[in-house]
């Protein structure tokens, strides 16, 4: 299981390769929507490329609250 300072790359990366320059500026404790102006479609578009990069499966519920790299490096790794 990666540990949790690699998994909050893998997001980061995740996040450059989709959004661009917002997404290569983007720190651990951003707020995702805010930081990088996105809507909950393109969030979900960064939690599915998350899903098929690990093979696991998230829950809708395990995310509703989950709005920063480090808060969804967290529930990452529970499902690792």
């Amino acid at each position: 299981m990666p540990d949790h300072d690699a998994l909050v790359r893998t997001i980061l990366t995740l996040a450059a390769e989709r959004f661009g320059p917002a997404g290569a500026t983007l720190q651990p404790g951003d707020d995702l929507y805010d930081a990088l102006g996105i809507d909950s479609l393109q969030a979900m578009d960064l939690l599915t490329a998350l899903e098929d990069r690990f093979d696991i499966e998230i829950p809708d519920y395990e995310l509703q609250d989950v709005r920063t790299v480090a808060s969804i490096a967290r529930v990452v790794g529970e499902r690792l």
